[in-house]
């Protein structure tokens, strides 16, 4: 049984279910609406026209969005693909219903990406880890583009399985505070790596963790130099790592985006955007650790600017900021 539904621009045919899993007939994901409109709003903020890939199509929910809500000055094609023949067909309804075009393929995503001739954009956004479709994703993105990821096997990257995600990740996850940034940190090096093996630098544009999932948009640099630099930025941060300790966003890709958007989440990033930092503070863990006076968070970021350092709450967790003064004065401003 199937409904209509309304997302962003876009009327959607969707199935009923009060339980999202794989085993829905034709996958859809309510919750993974904000997704989505950040895709629009960044591919709106990037200045080229794209080729788009969507090796995992689901309902065309984000073709479609891409098709209704980018100026047609940015896209050159949209091309979806699903494995699930329910899915090409609701896929196509979905074209229909709203009144526009794309190529619609029913290949293996894999397979998809790999007889394509390339693409300007790629959307990684499975159920679970991004793995199996990396190497693929990475080959099929063209110079200068961008490859999206998503994971949403949060617990590994974070510290909950750590068998796993050295395993899958080649890395230590430590469950901690920081543990979300060091997950994203840990995807960051993961991709890269995979980049590394095809002589292209993936550079982070957006990161950031949200609800049970993982999103980063990497810009696609070919040359084994540029390789090269972005390797030396893989480390550890206490003992979490190896992972990636160079920046998580473009700046003036986060202040595009959140120009665009009324958002609290994304205007909150645009302000840690602006500041050059690995890792963050936790105030509580801070007060317990250091047995010292609780502050109110506004009067911290005061104390803090008056010093002249930068300071902004973080998207990662809640009391917590992001700032360039060291641990050493930080614990002064107590």
């Amino acid at each position: 049984m199937y409904k209509i539904i309304q997302e962003g621009k876009a009327k959607i045919k969707v199935p009923k279910a009060y339980k999202i899993s794989k085993e829905l007939p034709v996958f859809y994901n309510p919750v993974m609406e904000f997704n989505r409109t950040v895709s629009v709003l960044l591919l709106k903020v990037i200045g080229k026209k794209m080729k788009i890939g969507l090796p995992l199509g689901g309902s065309g929910v984000r073709a479609v969005r891409f098709l209704k809500e980018l100026p047609k000055s940015k896209i050159k094609e949209v091309w979806i693909n699903d494995i699930n023949k329910e899915a090409v067909k609701i896929i196509k309804e979905n074209l229909r219903l709203n009144k526009v075009k794309a190529k619609v393929v029913n290949k293996d995503a894999n397979m998809f990406l790999l007889e394509s001739s390339g693409f300007d954009y790629i959307d990684i956004d499975p159920f679970g880890s991004p793995n199996i479709f990396l190497d693929s994703a990475v080959k099929r993105i063209g110079r200068g583009g961008v490859l999206a990821v998503t994971a949403t096997d949060t617990g590994c990257l974070a510290g909950s399985y750590v068998k796993a995600c050295k395993r899958k990740y080649w890395s230590n996850p430590v469950k901690n505070e920081n543990m979300h940034e060091n997950g994203l940190r840990i995807l960051i090096r993961k991709v890269q790596l995979i980049g590394a093996d095809h002589s292209k630098a993936l550079i982070p544009i957006y990161s950031y963790f949200k609800d049970h999932y993982f999103r980063i948009f990497f810009r696609c640099e070919k040359g084994k130099q540029k390789v090269d630099v972005l390797l030396k930025k893989h480390g550890m941060l206490g003992k979490a790592g190896p992972l990636w300790l160079g920046e998580l966003w473009d700046k003036k890709v986060a202040a595009g985006i959140a120009k665009l958007s009324d958002d609290k989440f994304l205007h909150t990033i645009d302000r840690e955007a602006k500041i050059d930092a690995v890792g963050f503070y936790n105030i509580p863990w801070l007060v317990k650790k250091y047995k010292l006076k609780q502050l109110k968070q506004k009067d911290i970021i005061n104390k803090i600017k008056k010093k002249h350092y930068k300071v902004a709450e973080t998207h990662f967790a809640c009391n917590s900021l992001r700032s360039d003064i060291d641990l050493k004065k930080m614990i002064k401003l107590f």
